[in-house]
């Protein structure tokens, strides 16, 4: 199956919607909110698909009781990180430990090895991730605050990694992969819902309320973002559209200077196009 110029287009627009996505949540005011209101809106777009495909079988639900959590930690992780560091900051450290640690969580307990070349974009992707880490020559912040940044970042990493492995046995064991991705999203709110609560509690609905616009345009987004990779894997290899996807770590660190002032040095742009061709070459092996 040989790649088209459509489906590079959907591996690219796979791409910018997931940062636009991410891009959205930072951008509101309560990122708490902001992710919880997109969690929902997602659910509530996906929903009518549920008529479409068929119900869980038992060992689908078991799966999902231990995916549900692992997508809450990750949602709660991704909160405090983007709370405390700017997203071309924390974005790219996210996607480049993931790889990393999904490739060791799955020759654990998958039994899934590298190639040769996975392995040296594996290694590309994690040099390129810790110069992300590494404190600016003019850093005039606090740098207990871009530590702590950096630390959730890692602990996002390290969920995605775990949802990733559990996923992976989910869309396997379903009676369709739409069953166990429709219903994930479907239940998927109610975790980091749950926790705005508890947080927020009077300030709820008007945390909820200020947050709408940008969580609803990032539930949009990420649900495109999700449609156009699926479908780009029916016109083209996985690795081709996953390896056009990991460049959402380019544009996240341009999307976080044009649209969130965010700071955009050589080695912050040097760096995120270095972690893009590492990824690729890891999904490319």
């Amino acid at each position: 199956m040989e790649p088209t110029p459509f489906a590079l287009l959907l591996g690219v627009g796979s791409a910018v919607t997931l940062a636009g996505a991410n891009t959205f949540v930072k951008a509101a005011r309560d990122i708490l909110g902001g992710r919880s209101v997109m969690a929902l809106w997602s659910a509530i777009l996906v929903s009518p698909a549920v008529f479409f495909v068929p119900l869980p079988n038992r060992e689908t639900w078991l799966i999902l009781a231990l995916s549900l959590p692992a997508h809450w930690l990750y949602q709660t992780a991704l909160v405090r990180a983007l709370s405390r560091g700017d997203l071309s900051l924390v974005f790219p450290v996210m996607r480049g430990s993931a790889p990393l640690l999904t490739a060791l969580s799955a020759s654990l307990f998958l039994g899934e090895h590298l190639s040769t070349l996975a392995l040296v974009g594996l290694g590309v992707a994690s040099l390129a991730t810790i110069v992300f880490a590494l404190p600016e020559k003019n850093f005039g912040g606090s740098r207990a605050v871009r530590n702590s940044a950096l630390l959730w970042a890692l602990a996002t990493g390290a969920t995605v990694a775990i949802y990733n492995v559990v996923d992976a046995r989910g869309v396997r064991a379903a009676p369709t992969q739409w069953s166990f991705i429709v219903w994930l999203f479907l239940l998927d709110w109610i975790g980091i819902h749950t926790i705005s609560f508890l947080t927020r509690r009077k300030t709820y609905v008007s945390a909820m309320r200020a947050a709408l616009i940008p969580g609803m345009a990032a539930g949009t987004l990420s649900l495109m973002s999700f449609s156009m990779a699926l479908y780009g894997f029916s016109l083209a290899p996985v690795a081709y559209i996953s390896a056009m996807r990991e460049t959402a770590v380019v544009f996240a660190a341009i999307m976080g200077w044009v649209f969130l002032k965010e700071g955009f040095g050589v080695r912050r742009t040097f760096a995120a196009v270095i972690l893009a061709a590492g990824l690729s070459l890891l999904q490319f092996g």
